[in-house]
């Protein structure tokens, strides 16, 4: 994020709709359990890096706009309910073509804006797909099993199937937490291998439901495992743990990320889920990318925020800076 000298809109502009430069698809490799084995994690020693990260890096006026408008164009906006109905996702996808009022899209030279991706249970795939044809916004899938990932392994990789045929473009799975919490390394590398395959030319986000797995060591381990296997992003939580997306754990699954891009050459995307709602947390989460990864890990092909609620208080903010007032939650509705 440039922060030479430029007017509030050009720097609006350049935080957002960058040309996407290409990289290799992560291919995977083989599993390495000495590799495995040897990673660790300092668990007080990333606490204390990560209770500084507020203060490390203050963001104002025109390019705290700039950085909240990279923020909208990494959501993956998403629904996961019970109750979704067709209706609720095409409002939706309204929503993710239009993320900010015109009138503040305009004053901030920001026209067309859009987010990276809608995120849906299989069943609303197709309405999703329809309601963003033309749009170049792809739809997301949660698969295998989401939540728990208890269903049988058969029926997880014919979950994937069904969604890649409705026009799903990126499968957000889930691992078998069992096999982190008993070391089961290599059933988890067959596991997300197998996903992997079934994706085919989709990309694969793992969620390793951090929240669950007990330790950081675990969750560095469980990284770097996923990303041997091939997953294109790994991914912290479903939405649905008790405890989703925290600094520790984002800084933990980082560092595997920039590990693994230092020993193999391929790059992997982070995405932190659950619990990130406010654009002040959006910006300390676009920090640590940049501080830990560098600023190519701040394009939707390799960073996305998994939210729904996020994207209503990043617009509020948006307002107070083209206008000098806060308004009301309630006037910047999600759906």
């Amino acid at each position: 994020m440039d922060t030479s000298t430029k007017t509030p809109a050009a720097a609006a502009a350049a935080a957002a709709h960058l040309p996407q430069v290409g990289h290799p698809r992560n291919a995977g490799m083989e599993l390495d359990l000495d590799w495995v084995a040897a990673v660790q994690a300092n668990t007080s020693a990333i606490e204390r890096r990560c209770a500084t990260l507020p203060g490390r890096r203050t963001v104002k006026k025109e390019w705290q706009a700039a950085w909240l408008c990279r923020a909208i164009s990494l959501i993956d906006l998403t629904t996961l309910a019970g109750d979704d109905t067709e209706g609720r996702v095409r409002r939706l996808c309204a929503k993710a073509r239009r993320p900010v009022r015109a009138d503040l899209l305009a004053a901030l030279g920001m026209e067309g804006l859009t987010v990276a991706a809608v995120c849906v249970y299989h069943e609303m795939v197709a309405p999703a797909v329809a309601a963003l044809r033309g749009t170049g916004i792809p739809v997301a899938a949660v698969s295998t099993g989401f939540p728990a990932g208890l269903s049988p392994f058969r029926l997880r990789l014919a979950e994937i199937g069904e969604s890649l045929r409705a026009g799903a473009q990126e499968i957000d799975i889930v691992i078998s937490r069992r096999h982190v919490l008993t070391g089961n390394w290599q059933a988890l590398y067959d596991e997300m291998r197998a996903f992997r395959e079934a994706c085919g030319a989709a990309h694969v986000k793992a969620i390793l439901a951090t929240g669950e797995l007990g330790t950081l060591r675990n969750v560095a381990r469980a990284s770097l495992v996923c990303m041997m296997a091939g997953a294109d992003f790994i991914k912290t939580s479903t939405g649905k743990e008790a405890v989703n997306a925290t600094l520790p754990v984002s800084l933990t699954m980082v560092r595997a990320i920039r590990d693994y891009h230092e020993r193999t050459g391929f790059r992997v995307g982070y995405k932190p889920a659950g619990g990130i709602a406010k654009a002040k947390d959006a910006l300390v989460y676009l920090s640590l990318m940049k501080d830990e990864l560098g600023d190519r890990w701040l394009r939707p092909d390799l960073f996305r925020f998994g939210a729904s609620s996020l994207l209503g208080d990043i617009e509020r903010q948006l307002e107070h800076f083209v206008t000098g007032r806060y308004s009301s939650a309630e006037r910047h509705p999600l759906a």
